[in-house]
């Protein structure tokens, strides 16, 4: 076996696994740094691949800042995990039944005749000044253009909808009309007052005291 082909198969098994563990670990965090295990694993695969530049952003976007904001909620927020498994027996016929499907696919994916070292030989070695960064660029504006703007808006949406959900209606929230705020001027909030200058008073005398009897 080539080195090559040893690394390959190494960065595959390693992904796999953690991918696996993500969703069996039964700590928050553990299964987080899981999926970090397995984004670094998937970047050494693109690296194989003459993708240097979807390598690196994969680590430094989804590992280095995503993944970071992953851990630190979930390790703000108290979660309750008996709650969370509460009504795992009575969906899991549905997961086993959906498991088995994506199952079959990937069987069937893998077992064609199209997906094979034939079919999909290694891609050739680049070219001096070669620039993956500008390749992937022409391709994304050129032949997947229209793929490229429905993600973008399939993600607006998604911005849309977290907005949304969190400007609900409520009376104890704090809101101001922007137009209104931007128009305000100095005399609507700073009210000069002239008031006359009170001098300090004496203290009082102390009470006589009483005759004594």
């Amino acid at each position: 076996m080539e080195f090559k082909s040893f690394v390959f198969f190494l960065f595959a098994t390693i992904t796999v696994l953690a991918a696996l563990r993500v969703i069996t670990s039964r700590n928050p965090v553990h299964a987080a740094l899981y999926l970090v295990l397995t984004f670094v694993s998937a970047a050494g695969i693109w690296m194989l691949l003459h993708a240097e530049f979807l390598a690196i952003v994969l680590v430094m976007v989804y590992v280095g800042a995503v993944m970071v904001l992953f851990l630190f909620v979930v390790m703000m927020l108290d979660i309750n995990l008996d709650r969370l498994r509460e009504g795992f027996w009575s969906i899991l016929p549905l997961g086993l039944l959906v498991g088995l499907v994506m199952l079959v696919e990937m069987g069937l994916v893998l077992g064609g005749s199209y997906f094979g070292l034939d079919a999909m030989p290694e891609p050739p070695a680049p070219e001096p000044g070669f620039s993956n960064t500008r390749e992937l660029g022409r391709l994304l504006y050129t032949e997947y253009v229209y793929p490229f703007e429905l993600a973008s808006i399939v993600l607006l949406l998604a911005m849309i909808a977290a907005v949304a959900l969190t400007l609900r209606q409520r009376r104890t929230t704090k809101y101001v009309n922007p137009s209104e705020q931007v128009a305000v001027k100095r005399s609507d909030r700073v009210r000069i007052v002239s008031m006359p200058v009170e001098k300090e008073q004496p203290p009082a005398e102390a009470a006589p005291a009483e005759n004594e009897k």
